[in-house]
């Protein structure tokens, strides 16, 4: 069984994901092999407030160059977690927007 901190790995931040913010939208890194309802429960106990709807999606790695060799960083998973109206802000992104 996996622990909500194994669920949810960190959150995003960037433009797009602060100005998403204002809407009740809030992104994060999950782990890959999580599904919707365990990231719901998780962010609901980790953070303490009501989930409307996940959205997921699977993000590729990027191909990247050293010198003369070629790579590609790890694909990951990402989740914008959608607060109900009434439900309250989460703390951690208070202050960022």
């Amino acid at each position: 069984m996996k622990t909500a901190q194994d669920i949810v790995i960190k959150p995003v931040i960037t433009e797009k994901s602060m100005d998403n913010l204002q809407a009740g939208k809030y992104t994060f890194k999950v782990a890959k092999d999580a599904t919707k309802p365990e990231i719901k429960k998780a962010v609901e106990k980790l953070f303490g407030v009501e989930v409307a709807k996940v959205t997921t999606m699977n993000v590729r790695g990027k191909m990247k160059r050293v010198g003369r060799f070629e790579g590609r960083t790890a694909s990951w998973k990402k989740a914008i977690v959608t607060l109900t109206p009434d439900s309250k802000t989460i703390e951690f992104f208070e202050g960022m927007y």
